[in-house]
Protein backbone atom coordinates (compact mmCIF):
# COMPACT_ATOMS: atom_id res chain seq x y z
CA UNK A 1 0.00 0.00 0.00
CA UNK A 2 1.01 3.70 -0.93
CA UNK A 3 1.19 6.70 1.94
CA UNK A 4 -1.94 8.11 0.59
CA UNK A 5 -3.76 4.47 0.94
CA UNK A 6 -1.81 3.72 4.17
CA UNK A 7 -3.39 7.45 5.84
CA UNK A 8 -7.17 6.87 3.91
CA UNK A 9 -6.93 3.27 6.45
CA UNK A 10 -5.51 5.14 9.15
CA UNK A 11 -8.92 6.79 11.08
CA UNK A 12 -11.05 3.21 10.50
CA UNK A 13 -8.22 1.11 11.80
CA UNK A 14 -7.73 3.32 14.80
CA UNK A 15 -11.82 3.49 15.53
CA UNK A 16 -11.32 -0.01 15.74
CA UNK A 17 -9.49 -0.27 18.75
CA UNK A 18 -10.80 3.00 20.43
CA UNK A 19 -13.58 2.80 23.66
CA UNK A 20 -17.38 3.42 21.88
CA UNK A 21 -17.02 7.10 23.58
CA UNK A 22 -14.07 8.34 21.54
CA UNK A 23 -14.83 6.69 18.42
CA UNK A 24 -16.29 10.04 17.41
CA UNK A 25 -13.42 12.31 16.00
CA UNK A 26 -13.05 14.00 13.13
CA UNK A 27 -10.74 13.73 10.03
CA UNK A 28 -8.38 15.86 7.82
CA UNK A 29 -5.86 13.96 6.01
CA UNK A 30 -2.60 14.19 3.18
CA UNK A 31 -0.82 11.74 1.75
CA UNK A 32 1.76 12.34 3.78
CA UNK A 33 -0.51 12.61 7.24
CA UNK A 34 -3.15 12.24 8.81
CA UNK A 35 -5.25 14.67 11.81
CA UNK A 36 -7.86 13.42 14.56
CA UNK A 37 -9.61 16.14 15.92
CA UNK A 38 -12.55 15.86 18.34
CA UNK A 39 -13.66 19.76 18.42
CA UNK A 40 -10.70 21.82 16.97
CA UNK A 41 -8.83 20.70 14.00
CA UNK A 42 -5.83 23.24 15.12
CA UNK A 43 -5.74 20.79 19.04
CA UNK A 44 -5.30 17.21 16.73
CA UNK A 45 -3.70 13.63 17.09
CA UNK A 46 -1.08 13.28 14.01
CA UNK A 47 0.66 10.47 12.55
CA UNK A 48 2.91 11.63 10.23
CA UNK A 49 5.62 10.28 7.41
CA UNK A 50 8.66 11.95 8.12
CA UNK A 51 10.13 10.47 5.13
CA UNK A 52 11.75 7.50 3.95
CA UNK A 53 14.77 8.81 3.79
CA UNK A 54 14.39 9.69 7.76
CA UNK A 55 12.72 5.97 8.35
CA UNK A 56 10.45 7.52 11.09
CA UNK A 57 6.68 8.20 11.50
CA UNK A 58 5.81 10.49 14.28
CA UNK A 59 2.68 9.61 16.37
CA UNK A 60 1.80 12.47 18.51
CA UNK A 61 -1.26 15.41 20.01
CA UNK A 62 -0.09 18.83 17.91
CA UNK A 63 -1.38 22.22 19.78
CA UNK A 64 -1.20 24.54 16.19
CA UNK A 65 -3.70 26.94 17.96
CA UNK A 66 -3.13 30.34 16.50
CA UNK A 67 -3.00 31.43 20.20
CA UNK A 68 0.50 30.78 21.54
CA UNK A 69 -0.70 31.14 24.95
CA UNK A 70 -3.43 28.52 24.51
CA UNK A 71 -0.40 26.27 22.85
CA UNK A 72 2.00 27.03 25.53
CA UNK A 73 -0.37 26.67 28.47
CA UNK A 74 -1.87 23.22 26.83
CA UNK A 75 1.96 21.89 26.85
CA UNK A 76 2.65 22.80 30.05
CA UNK A 77 -0.34 20.97 31.19
CA UNK A 78 0.54 17.84 29.88
CA UNK A 79 4.38 18.64 30.91
CA UNK A 80 2.83 18.42 34.77
CA UNK A 81 1.54 15.15 33.70
CA UNK A 82 4.63 13.30 31.58
CA UNK A 83 5.69 11.35 34.16
CA UNK A 84 1.85 9.62 34.23
CA UNK A 85 1.84 9.52 30.56
CA UNK A 86 5.24 7.96 30.56
CA UNK A 87 4.36 5.54 32.56
CA UNK A 88 1.59 4.40 30.31
CA UNK A 89 2.24 5.12 27.31
CA UNK A 90 6.46 4.31 27.58
CA UNK A 91 9.80 6.62 27.70
CA UNK A 92 10.06 7.44 24.20
CA UNK A 93 7.19 10.20 24.88
CA UNK A 94 8.50 13.91 24.28
CA UNK A 95 7.04 17.43 24.79
CA UNK A 96 8.23 20.43 23.57
CA UNK A 97 7.87 23.30 21.54
CA UNK A 98 7.95 23.58 18.10
CA UNK A 99 7.50 25.74 15.09
CA UNK A 100 5.52 29.11 14.69
CA UNK A 101 4.40 29.19 18.19
CA UNK A 102 3.26 25.85 18.30
CA UNK A 103 3.68 22.98 20.25
CA UNK A 104 3.47 19.02 20.90
CA UNK A 105 3.66 15.68 22.67
CA UNK A 106 4.83 12.63 20.43
CA UNK A 107 7.16 9.88 20.00
CA UNK A 108 8.85 9.22 16.56
CA UNK A 109 8.98 5.45 15.95
CA UNK A 110 10.91 3.54 12.88
CA UNK A 111 8.81 3.77 9.81
CA UNK A 112 8.46 0.68 8.02
CA UNK A 113 6.57 -0.73 4.75
CA UNK A 114 3.09 0.35 4.15
CA UNK A 115 1.11 -3.15 5.15
CA UNK A 116 -2.16 -4.03 6.29
CA UNK A 117 0.41 -5.29 9.54
CA UNK A 118 2.08 -2.10 10.41
CA UNK A 119 -1.44 -0.04 9.96
CA UNK A 120 -3.03 -2.13 12.61
CA UNK A 121 0.28 -1.50 14.92
CA UNK A 122 0.14 1.94 14.18
CA UNK A 123 -3.82 1.84 14.40
CA UNK A 124 -3.20 0.43 18.00
CA UNK A 125 -0.80 2.70 19.03
CA UNK A 126 -2.80 5.92 17.92
CA UNK A 127 -5.53 4.62 19.88
CA UNK A 128 -3.63 3.97 23.15
CA UNK A 129 -2.63 7.95 22.53
CA UNK A 130 -5.91 8.79 22.60
CA UNK A 131 -6.82 6.72 26.01
CA UNK A 132 -4.41 8.40 27.52
CA UNK A 133 -4.21 11.87 26.44
CA UNK A 134 -8.07 13.03 25.34
CA UNK A 135 -8.82 12.98 29.00
CA UNK A 136 -6.06 15.10 30.38
CA UNK A 137 -6.87 17.00 26.93
CA UNK A 138 -10.68 17.57 27.96
CA UNK A 139 -9.49 18.72 31.47
CA UNK A 140 -6.65 21.34 30.32
CA UNK A 141 -9.41 22.64 27.82
CA UNK A 142 -12.32 23.19 29.80
CA UNK A 143 -13.18 27.10 30.41
CA UNK A 144 -11.29 27.86 34.11
CA UNK A 145 -13.32 29.78 36.66
CA UNK A 146 -12.09 32.76 37.85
Amino acid sequence: MNGNEFFGALPASTRAHLPRHLREFKVSRRSWLVQLYYAHPLLHYEVWNLGERRGELEIGLHFESRDRAENERLLAGFQSRLFEIKAELGDSIEAEQWDKGWTKVYEVIPRENFTADYLERVASRLAQWIVVAQPIFDHLARPRRR
